[in-house]
């Protein structure tokens, strides 16, 4: 007699095989339909909708550092519904977890986790924890400052894992730090593997609890599973998309940082469903690390380990109340560290200022982003395409500080050292009140040269029509072309009298004071920069340090454009270029 006619161990796990895996489906729901089981069909459909909106979203996204930020900003701002298609996907993948959340709770309260179902009960907890793998692998995607912050963290937290955690750290990043190889790892395990393996074990899942049919919560005549269920399958699905469709809408779809940025830290958060984890941290403080690791294998260790735990058959409440309370124990646990989390940021002002500035600044990339493009450099460089950024850039730190007036309340060692330099700087109006009051606190006022009366420029003490007639004579220096010819030559012919002895209009000539030939135009502003030093400008009277050896040919060159700029820019031209 065979071991399997015997009754033996091969065909005990024969039957036990059978018991749990055959192909028997049944077609009713025993006690009848309910609203109850609908968190399947609802779970089957949103991860058919992530699939078709990642798929959408794929068609633009190009996953390599350069250029993921520039192909996500695009979707949001430039393609037709793109925002709305990324928040259905970005909230999709919310609902997902809450969904499944619900789902597992509604298990265990029907005690559907007991023989024969156990097999079921672990494929449920594999696809929740691949869930939110699904959902870390996709946060980095859009490598902006969340997700790449964020994404540290999470790699840090599985580096530490004892024996394997290198191993993880390098396998996760391609390298010795985040890059190209990086994001292709992520991007290749979210569209490709996981969403393979998730499909898979779905498929089985959904098999296995056919096979078995539901767990009955409620007494009453059995119901065909159509239409009596899935007419209620299809409701459910129904409010549920439109809920989702409600909160992308009112949200605004999904949030976008600014670009990643490793050299600007940023005030980095998990996605909601992983912030009890973070507050865990926070309170673990120095035993971070074991408290990351040891929470969700004490969780999920639990989970799995329930229909190991409580083998009895009875599947009442009232016989279960110990493990339906530890269950309770750690969702109440975890709901209670979630708000906590978000409570210690809602309280946290710094916290929020520097949150606003983020967005601030996130919005200001999006903007120069579908305005100017971004940089085939990277989407870093995207700031640099606001106009005259080289020029702006070098003012804020070379010039500003002596050029420009501080804030009031400033420390003294932050005031104005010099001219004040700032809209309509050489045009007429200025050079009038220059040749009105050189010394003024506006011009020489503030300097070594402006306090000292035997080398201070006298002031041109003349009528306003001769004021006027002189500076429109050195406004034509600067090779504007509106000028006024009449006034210009009664402006050179005062000039001979009055300025002579000092200034020179020939080229490369200086007298006692700085030639004044093309005073205001780009080469002479680029001179002046070079060397304030030179016999022809200010000579030894220069308090202002030289920058030929500091700047480059070109960087001089775009603070002498940006100068010329100034000359005919209003106030409200400057705040329109924004800020750098």
């Amino acid at each position: 007699m065979s071991d399997r006619e015997a009754g033996g161990p091969i065909a005990k796990l024969a039957t036990a095989l059978d018991e749990r895996l055959g192909a028997r489906v049944p077609s009713v729901i025993v006690g009848g339909a309910s609203f109850a089981y609908t968190a399947g069909a609802i779970l089957t459909f949103l991860l058919v909708f992530e699939a078709l909106t990642g798929i959408a979203l794929a068609a633009f996204y190009a996953p390599t550092g350069s250029d993921a930020w520039a192909s996500v900003a695009y979707i949001e701002d430039q393609t037709t519904w793109g925002h709305f298609v990324r928040g259905a996907h970005h909230h999709g993948g919310g609902a997902i977890v809450i969904v499944a959340g619900l789902h597992l709770v509604q298990t265990a309260l029907a005690g559907a986790y007991k023989r024969p179902r156990e097999l079921v009960w672990w494929l449920g907890i594999l696809l929740l924890m691949l869930v939110l793998a699904w959902a870390i692998t996709g946060y980095i995607l859009p490598w902006d400052q969340a997700g790449f912050w964020a994404n540290q963290v999470e790699v840090g937290i599985a580096a530490g894992t004892p024996i394997v955690g290198d191993r993880i750290k390098e396998l996760a990043l391609g390298g010795n730090d985040y890059g190209n190889l990086t994001l292709t790892r992520f991007y290749a395990l979210h569209v490709g593997l996981l969403p393979a393996v998730v499909t898979a074990l779905t498929v089985l899942h959904i098999k296995l609890a056919r096979r078995h049919g539901t767990t009955s919560i409620k007494s009453g005549p059995d119901a065909p599973r159509w239409p009596d269920q899935t007419l209620r399958d299809a409701i459910a699905t129904a409010a549920v998309v439109a809920l989702l469709i409600t909160i992308v809408v009112s949200s605004g779809g999904a949030p976008l940082a600014g670009p990643a940025d490793p050299a600007t830290a940023y005030d980095a958060r998990p996605l909601w469903y992983f912030r009890w984890l973070y507050e865990l941290r926070e309170l673990a403080g120095s035993a971070e690390q074991i408290a990351a690791m040891v929470a969700p294998a004490v969780v999920g260790g639990f989970f799995v380990s329930l229909p190991l735990l409580d083998r009895k058959p009875d599947r009442a409440i009232k016989a279960r109340l110990l493990w339906l309370g530890a269950m309770a124990g750690f969702l109440a646990l975890i709901a209670a560290l979630t708000m906590m989390s978000f409570a210690r940021d809602s309280s946290n002002t710094e916290l929020a200022e520097r949150q606003a500035k983020a967005e601030i600044h996130a919005a200001r990339a999006r903007y120069l982003a579908k305005t100017n493009g971004v940089p085939a450099s990277g989407a870093i460089d995207v700031f640099t395409t606001v106009p005259m950024y080289t020029a702006r850039t070098l003012w804020a730190k070379s010039c500003k500080g002596c050029h420009e007036d501080a804030p009031p309340g400033a420390p003294a060692d932050q005031q104005r050292k010099g001219p004040r330099i700032g809209p309509g700087h050489g045009n007429r109006v200025w050079l009038a009140e220059f040749l009105k009051a050189p010394s003024g606190d506006a011009f020489w006022g503030r300097t070594k040269l402006g306090k000292d009366p035997d080398a201070a420029m006298p002031a041109y003490e003349a009528t306003p029509e001769a004021v006027a007639d002189m500076a429109e004579l050195l406004y034509a220096e600067s090779g504007a072309m509106d000028i006024d010819k009449a006034k210009q030559e009664r402006g050179k012919a005062a000039f001979e009298t009055a300025c002579g002895d000092c200034h020179s209009l020939e080229e490369g000539v200086a007298g006692s004071g700085p030639g004044l030939a093309k005073l205001g135009s780009r080469d002479w502003y680029f001179h002046y920069i070079s060397n304030p030093h030179a016999a022809v400008n200010l000579g030894d009277k220069s308090e202002m340090p030289r920058f030929d050896q500091d700047l480059t040919v070109v960087e001089r060159d775009a603070l002498a454009g940006y100068l010329v700029w100034l000359r005919t820019a209003t106030a409200q031209d400057l705040a329109a270029l924004g800020p750098l």
